[in-house]
């Protein structure tokens, strides 16, 4: 039997012996009233009556009348005496009775408190686990989206310039080791390389609307304040600014997501193109002819495999410590905030 169940069989106890004891004290009151009665009746007579016996007689009753009044109220006080024994009894029960029922109301009261709390974290953890998949399936889905976006082909424009007044160039040695190392690629049939020699500023813009190319590949000269050298129609220097480079980059073509700047003190170039293309690798100093072409050369190789543009980008300066050709560290590449080099595949894979 639990406690409550205890003190409410007490509660119920005590009011039942104080209803009884009640009940006995009226039982005891009512014997009075028939008493008094008799001693009254009794006076009557003795105030009526001259004989001797008569009033002797009636006054014997009136003696055993008050006798027996004496002694009931003598028990109508023993039993007020327990009935205030049996009050204070009953509210001690009531006081257990209603602090325990306090007791277990508060703790149903908690444990309600604890399920809804649990209720919440329950729910609050469903509800996280729910989007961390949302997130999951999302990111899956811009995956699938990216890889489904990736062309079955895709074309390298190479644009070369070296002017007349400027040092010579390995241009055409670069141009060969690209064009084997795709050849030498798994996805060497999803890379069409084309090339523009001797490269104008007009070239540019026929060129890039006559392949719609994937990269464009500048490979040239470049000056310490960030401008390209291209040529004018005699051969000499012409100089393009990064500003004059992004504005052609931006309006030309809308399939170019890679440009790379092969030439010297070019980071600014790739810097500035970002705005409107995807990524872009530039230099950020003065460059050896054999590091540009062995960079280069692996940046497409990796390229033909499936690789990332990080993985491709990394893999190429790898080659260059390989080889034990300086200048590492001179590649830099730069991307869109929107875009995530990890992601970023040029091949189509087979999936």
């Amino acid at each position: 039997m639990s406690q409550i169940d205890t003190y409410r069989n007490t509660l119920l106890r005590k009011r039942e012996e104080l209803a009884k004891l009640n009940q006995d004290l009226a039982k005891e009151q009512a014997k009075i009233a028939p008493l008094q009665k008799k001693i009254i009746a009794a006076n009557g007579v003795i105030s009526r009556t001259k004989s001797a016996s008569t009033i002797k007689s009636k006054l014997n009753e009136i003696d055993r009348a008050n006798k027996s009044i004496a002694d009931i109220q003598k028990k109508c006080g023993d039993i007020q005496k327990k009935i205030a024994q049996k009050e204070k009894e009953l509210a001690s029960a009531d006081k257990n009775y209603r602090n325990e029922e306090a007791k277990l109301n508060k703790k149903a009261a908690d444990a309600e408190k604890k399920r809804i709390q649990d209720a919440a974290r329950q729910s609050a953890a469903m509800e996280q686990a729910i989007r961390h998949q949302e997130q999951l399936q999302a990111q899956m889905q811009m995956q699938l989206d990216r890889l489904n976006a990736i062309p079955d082909k895709i074309t390298v424009l190479f644009l070369a310039a070296n002017p007349t007044d400027t040092p010579p160039l390995r241009l055409d040695e670069e141009a060969r080791s690209i064009q084997e190392k795709i050849r030498l690629s798994e996805y060497r049939d999803s890379v069409h390389f084309e090339s523009r020699w001797a490269t104008r500023a007009a070239d540019i813009l026929q060129a890039i609307n006559e392949t719609n190319p994937t990269i464009v590949h500048f490979s040239g000269h470049g000056a310490s304040t960030g401008e390209l050298a291209l040529l004018n129609p005699d051969g000499s220097t012409k100089i393009v600014t990064k500003e004059a480079m992004t504005s052609a980059m931006a309006t030309a073509s809308d399939t170019i997501r890679l440009v790379v700047f092969n030439a010297c003190f070019s980071e600014a170039q790739a810097a500035s193109v970002v705005e409107h293309i995807e990524a872009a690798i530039g230099m950020s100093d003065s460059i050896r002819d054999d590091t540009a072409c062995t960079f280069a050369a692996q940046l497409y190789s990796s390229i033909g495999f499936g690789r990332s543009l990080r993985t491709a980008f990394d893999q190429a300066k790898a080659e260059l410590l390989l080889e034990g050709i300086p200048g590492e560290n001179i590649p830099q590449i730069y991307a869109r905030d929107d875009v995530n080099l990890d992601d970023m595949i040029l091949v189509q894979p087979d999936i």
